[in-house]
């Protein structure tokens, strides 16, 4: 009786000895899951609050550098925390959204977009997290190095990705740092993305491991206890951030003291100030022109060589119709236009007569309207216009915005117009605007000028394209001029329009050549082959009778606050500085971009290879 009375003491005393250590294991699990998920969120809100912060309205461009270091500290740790990516994506759809809510401004129906928009964007974070994870756990690469490569490779992927939006580039908040961006010319503005994730990489392996638990991203008990300093492989990676930041900031230092600038034609952008909105009556047709033509009046007493109207400010349409084509065939194509209006020369009469008028060169944005045997195509087009000969070119945007300009899949899927605010007003035939099939280059005197329409300055490899195939390399001549035509009149003075004039400031540096840009409500503006956003010569205020009772603005920007002057009728005239300088980057396109989204992809793949050997491994070996 005492040998089992024994025994079942020692059983209930292991069996004891279970449960605390099971109990403690609970435990340890319970903290361990309060830690990381309050330290995921932490981190995550923070990232997302720092990415907002470092953009317009705010601009504060130095908290870029140290945006993405709270998500470089969740790749860090060794263990993921419970809800961390699920924490990553709800602290960048908040960000996503905050920075993007001057999309709501046109249209009721783009509060839809705007979610959608936000929500598609803020999949990138948790994918860099995640891809950044597998290449610094699973194959022990360095954080300095795999940080940028995935950060870079997602943001080039997110160029392309379904029509691509190339807005908000984490480098993008620098460009006021000029000597910074001039890398540029060599690999885009993903260059300066690259060198910025870096050196956000280098400060998180300079963060201590106490930090990592007063953080709530590790418990006391994990991770190395070591002295202070680094590691021989840290310290490597921390002279190589500060390698790759110097020799990017020598190099611009270096590119910037080549510049020799000389003069140009001397230009004149018209501004009118006609908010854009399907909420509201549009204004008439006489009430557009009259303005940009009173304008355009005060332009021609500067003596202005070549003269810029925005995106669609000639409120009629160019009817285009092919040869071929009787007024039958018209009536047929169109039976509610009279084919005599096809065949109608009063815009070409217009145009030229404005052009003689000014004596200088025009470009204008316009609708134009093809018809051919058996179909009506619009376009978003610029017009070129010389005093000596008329109609001497035009350019059909190539770069349409989905919603806005033309409806995807629609012929598939139909009930996809009603998420379009052209649903209504177009035909139920009509799926949008069609894309131009090429560049143009417009040439006057001794200059060469290529346009761009829109949105189309934020897309770096299509000014890339446009430059490069307007280059004419046996006359020994490039694109002089880059010039924008844009209506930001949708978005009612909002973040929208400094955040496009900053994306579109990268494309001077990356192609070395000057960008002039005719924005309807603002901002226009004159960029340098260095991405400086220039004071034109001469600002010519259109509303001062309308403010009699204030001093008129002659500078493009407020000179108390440094903001730009919008949503103002205004006349800039500057004589464009050209840029003799070549680019790496217009020769050689996105080859560095490209290299690290592979990296990044090479990554992703290693998961899925690796789990397929792992499960022939077992069926092989079933013991």
């Amino acid at each position: 009786m005492a040998t089992v009375t024994m025994k079942e003491t020692r059983h209930e005393s292991d069996r004891s000895i279970r449960e605390i250590i099971a109990s403690a294991r609970t435990i340890r699990q319970n903290t361990k899951t309060r830690v990381g998920m309050r330290g995921a969120l932490g981190m995550s809100f923070l990232s997302g609050l720092l990415m907002w912060l470092c953009f317009t309205p705010v601009n504060a461009s130095p908290l870029a550098w140290l945006a993405l270091l709270p998500l470089l500290l969740l790749v860090r740790i060794e263990e993921r925390t419970r809800w961390m990516y699920g924490a990553i994506y709800a602290g960048s759809a908040i960000s996503q959204l905050a920075m993007l809510q001057w999309m709501r401004l046109g249209d009721p129906t783009m509060y839809i977009a705007w979610a959608a928009l936000s929500f598609y964007l803020a999949i990138y974070s948790v994918v860099f997290v995640a891809i950044s994870r597998i290449a610094i756990h699973r194959w022990s690469l360095p954080l300095v190095a795999v940080g940028p490569i995935v950060w870079t490779g997602l943001e080039y992927l997110r160029a392309h990705l379904m029509t691509g939006f190339a807005w908000y580039f984490l480098g993008h908040s620098q460009y006021r740092w000029l000597e910074l961006i001039q890398i540029s010319d060599v690999v885009g503005a993903y260059g300066v993305s690259f060198v910025i994730v870096m050196s956000a990489a280098a400060l998180t392996l300079l963060v201590p491991h106490s930090w990592l638990i007063r953080l709530r991203l590790v418990l006391p008990s994990t991770g190395p206890i070591t002295a202070s300093g680094l590691s021989l492989s840290e310290l490597i990676q921390v002279t190589l951030a500060f390698g790759v930041f110097a020799f990017t900031l020598g190099y611009g230092y270096v590119r910037r003291a080549q510049a020799d600038f000389h003069p140009g034609p001397r230009i004149a952008l018209i501004q009118g100030n006609f908010v854009a909105s399907l909420r509201q009556k549009p204004p008439t047709r006489d009430d557009v022109y009259l303005t940009h033509l009173r304008l355009n009046s005060r332009a021609v007493r500067e003596q202005a060589q070549i003269i810029i109207w925005p995106e669609g400010m000639f409120p009629w349409p160019m009817m285009l119709p092919a040869s071929d084509l009787t007024n039958d065939d018209l009536r047929e194509l169109v039976p509610d236009v009279n084919p005599e209006m096809w065949h109608d020369d009063t815009v070409r009469s217009v145009l030229l007569e404005e052009s003689q008028r000014s004596g200088a060169a025009l470009i204008f944005g316009i609708n134009s309207v093809e018809a051919t045997r058996n179909n009506i195509s619009h376009h978003n087009s610029a017009v070129f216009v010389r005093p000596d000969v008329g109609i001497a070119g035009r350019y059909d945007k190539m770069h349409l915005v989905p919603f806005g300009e033309y409806i995807p899949l629609a012929g598939f899927l139909p009930f996809l117009k009603a998420f379009s605010p052209y649903s209504e007003s177009s035909d139920s035939d009509s799926n949008g605007m069609v894309a131009g099939k090429e560049a143009a280059v417009f040439e006057y005197g001794n200059w060469r000028l290529a346009p761009v329409i829109c949105f189309e300055d934020t897309v770096p490899h299509l000014v890339r394209q446009i430059v490069a195939s307007g280059s004419d390399s046996d006359r020994g001549k490039s694109i002089d001029v880059l010039v924008n035509l844009t209506n930001d009149g949708w978005f009612h003075g909002s973040s929208e329009l400094d955040q496009h004039l900053i994306t579109a400031a990268f494309r001077a540096v990356e192609c070395r050549t000057p960008l002039v840009r005719a924005v309807n409500t603002g901002i226009s503006a004159v960029i340098d082959g260095d991405g400086a956003i220039r004071e034109p010569d001469l600002f010519i205020d259109g509303d001062v009778r309308k403010n009699a009772e204030k001093p008129p603005r002659t500078t493009s920007r407020d000179p108390k606050t440094g903001a730009w002057h919008k949503q103002l009728n205004a006349a800039l005239i500057h004589t464009v500085p050209l840029d003799g300088r070549r680019s790496l980057y217009v020769r050689y396109g996105d080859w560095f971009a490209m290299l690290c989204l592979i990296a990044t992809l090479g990554a992703a793949a290693s998961v899925f290879l690796s789990r397929r050997n792992d499960q022939g491994a077992i069926m092989s070996n079933p013991q």
